[in-house]
């Protein structure tokens, strides 16, 4: 198993798109070995920078990211594309709707793009996605996008995977309101009013300035106000010019960055321990009578996680 990683891993390195599509598949659906082939890449990561571009579902943020990456492609950039769909019902898989709407940069060579289901992530962001990244960053991209599913408060998780965040909204959806809510002016980096042909569009930019006023302290960036009109390719400049400089102006291996490695490896950690625990309850039967239990109202789910998890805290001394 180990020999089929490591060949696939070596092809991707070398330019194979093949293998880089497999990879992918095989550590999206973690099949067995999948964090062998992710600890070989991991040391060509940390190159790549991730741009995250989130909002309200019709806010345009499909086109908005085939127009931006297209623009990056014209400079001689390689692209990569995340586009987080929502999971179908019955297999789990991404709907393949944002990927659709790709018109312009789905044919240039630079650019690879792949839809990944949400898999009932919070913030439409599963760990794969997190991988997904750094397979792509080991393969040369200069640039990541992803491109989030749009589900409302859950999107601020998309931080936690980027370097730069874009919330687009549109007239007429109460995206100013919504922004209050989420909690999405604490993880904008520049905000997008999309379609802004369409009335009401100054009123939301006027908003949204109104609101970074209010936060407003010396120590607090700058944060971009741009409309666009993504079908049009009005604004994208100006939008991707905007990119490019606050990228330009941060340092690696920042504060953000260590967040993020602590995020992800306590992720990991949660995952490998809730699956090991599982898998050994499921084998020798105790599971299902413990759920049993449960269901006559002899115990109660809290304390079955204690059961469960006695012995690792046993071995940690707990």
């Amino acid at each position: 198993m180990k020999v089929m990683w490591k060949k696939l891993v070596e092809e991707m390195k070398e330019g194979s798109v093949r293998a880089l599509s497999r990879l992918i598949t095989g550590v999206e659906n973690r099949e067995p070995g999948w964090m062998e082939a992710m600890k070989l890449i991991f040391k060509d990561t940390g190159r790549s920078r991730i741009i995250g571009i989130t909002g309200s579902p019709g806010a345009g943020k499909s086109v908005l990211t085939d127009q931006i990456t297209y623009q990056f492609a014209e400079q001689g950039l390689s692209v990569g594309i995340i586009a987080i769909d929502p999971s179908s019902p019955f297999s789990g898989g991404a709907l393949l709707g944002d990927r659709i709407r790709m018109k312009m940069s789905g044919d240039l060579g630079s650019v690879f793009i792949r839809s990944m289901a949400t898999r009932g992530a919070l913030g439409g962001l599963s760990q794969a996605t997190r991988d997904v990244t750094k397979i792509l960053d080991a393969f040369g991209k200069d640039i990541i996008i992803v491109e989030t599913v749009g589900v409302g408060q859950d999107e601020i998780d998309v931080v936690k995977t980027t370097d730069l965040v874009v919330v687009v909204c549109v007239p007429g959806q109460g995206d100013a309101i919504q922004a209050i809510k989420a909690g999405v002016m604490e993880i904008a980096d520049i905000f997008v009013v999309n379609k802004a042909d369409r009335e009401g569009a100054d009123q939301v930019a006027i908003d949204i300035q109104g609101m970074l006023s209010m936060s407003a302290s010396d120590e607090m960036p700058h944060i971009p106000i741009i409309k666009t009109v993504a079908t049009q390719g009005e604004g994208i400049q100006d939008l991707t010019d905007n990119i490019s400089k606050i990228l330009e102006s941060r340092e690696r291996k920042t504060s953000r960055e260590i967040e993020h490695l602590k995020e992800e490896i306590l992720v990991l950690m949660e995952r490998e321990i809730a699956s090991s625990v599982r898998s050994r309850w499921e084998k020798n039967g105790d599971f299902d009578a413990l759920v049993q239990k449960v269901l006559d109202r002899q115990s109660d789910p809290y304390s079955v996680v204690q059961e469960m998890i006695q012995p690792i805290q046993a071995q940690l001394g707990e």
